[in-house]
């Protein structure tokens, strides 16, 4: 396991200390209030003795850098804590067209606002996040650390949805900015249609200079091989100088026939704000995504089983370097940031010594033909969890 298991009192010392962080919405959130003055000069230094085209995948941030999450939480943020239940939508849908265009605009909603100058904890291997949102149970674990791989599932009560994600986040530094590629593929499958969706990520792309920003960019495609549909979407730069001009936040793409290549509806707008879909045929323009119903106000997930709180839960293993972050005391932060880190050191030195492989408790992994990494569940579903989204 990732950490020594405890028994008896000293497990139930370790459930306690699990802390719960705002999930990032359009409001901001945590780190409006965490943001200090300096905050670009500092982030210049930090890169002051990279190369140009260094993998920063275990580049090593102080705890000050850190938003009071891990990234496995925020993977899961972008399944379970949302406003309109536009997965829901998805397996509602009366035809293949109306199914898809619902599972483009649940992929919308899993883009977040992301923030200049912080970043998530690296998760630790082993480490394990799982959350209920009223009848939808989401799983996480990270199942490889070098590469850093983390798997998702998740499934309804109704047996309606089944997600299942294998992503490997590739952070490289390019001078003046660091660009963040995530391979893997997100599915989706609508259980009752016997219909998988197969999605890709955006790139999140961090410039230091000439002006500091942060966005997402690159093309996501969605194919579903069975409707014979797909979809591409084009998340823009904004190409603004001196933090000037450009159109920031904008997405437009188009769903056609696979087989033909035929439009069948045009995408347009922006992921922060309204995404619209206009018929091909018609013209008729309807609204495929609404961030102000999807991803604001959003609700922070609460311990409902302090019990069934696993050792290996994310809000657990980075309990005390979050509590610390939020009372903005950085010397406890980093001393307990360093103690995670080196314990998972420590137990990865232990398993070579043995000669012994790493399993992931949960899912399977394995490479394709391309290297890309594959996750699939050992189980056929996702158990209720001790922590829940409020309703």
């Amino acid at each position: 396991m990732l950490m020594q298991v405890e028994s008896g009192s000293e497990a139930a010392a370790a459930t306690a200390a699990a802390v719960l962080t705002a999930p990032l919405s359009l409001e901001g959130g945590l780190a409006a209030e965490l943001r200090p003055a300096n905050l670009v000069q500092r982030v210049l230094s930090l890169f002051r003795n990279v190369r140009p085209g260094s993998d920063l995948s275990h580049f090593q941030l102080p705890a000050t850098f850190n938003l009071p999450k891990s990234q496995l939480q925020l993977y899961g943020e972008g399944v379970y804590c949302v406003g309109k239940d536009y997965l829901r939508r998805c397996a509602k849908g009366s035809d293949a067209v109306e199914r898809f265009a619902a599972v483009v605009g649940w992929s919308i909603s899993t883009t977040r606002p992301p923030i200049f100058g912080f970043a998530p904890y690296n998760p630790v291997l082993g480490e394990t996040h799982h959350v209920s949102s009223g009848s939808l149970h989401v799983l996480l674990e990270q199942v490889s650390h070098r590469p850093p791989v983390s798997a998702l599932h998740a499934t309804d009560d109704d047996g309606e949805i089944e997600l299942v994600w294998c992503q490997n986040p590739i952070p490289k530094f390019h001078g003046t900015s660091v660009e963040a590629t995530v391979k893997g593929m997100r599915h989706v499958k609508l259980l009752k249609f016997s219909e998988n969706y197969e999605i890709d990520c955006p790139n999140l792309l961090i410039r230091l200079l000439p002006a500091p920003s942060v966005e997402w960019s690159g093309t996501v495609r969605i194919v579903c091989k069975e409707s014979e549909l797909e979809a591409e979407l084009i998340y823009y730069r904004s190409n603004a100088f001196l933090g000037l001009g450009g159109d920031p936040r904008c997405v437009k793409g188009k769903i056609f026939s696979s087989r033909s290549g035929e439009i069948i509806c045009e995408i347009d707008g922006h992921w922060d704000r309204i995404v619209s879909a206009k018929d091909a045929k018609t013209g008729k323009v309807s609204v495929l995504y609404d961030a102000e119903s999807a991803i604001a106000d959003l609700k922070t997930p609460v311990v409902r089983n302090q019990e069934g709180v696993s050792p290996s839960e994310s809000v657990v293993v980075w309990g005390e370097v979050s509590d610390a972050i939020l009372k903005k005391d950085w010397e406890r932060s980093s001393q307990a940031k360093r103690r995670v880190e080196d314990t998972a050191r420590r137990l990865d030195r232990e398993r070579n010594d043995k000669g012994e492989v790493w399993i992931p408790k949960h899912f399977s992994l394995s490479q394709d033909k391309n290297g890309s990494w594959e996750c699939s569940p050992l189980e056929k579903s996702v158990p209720p969890a001790p922590i829940i989204v409020p309703s």
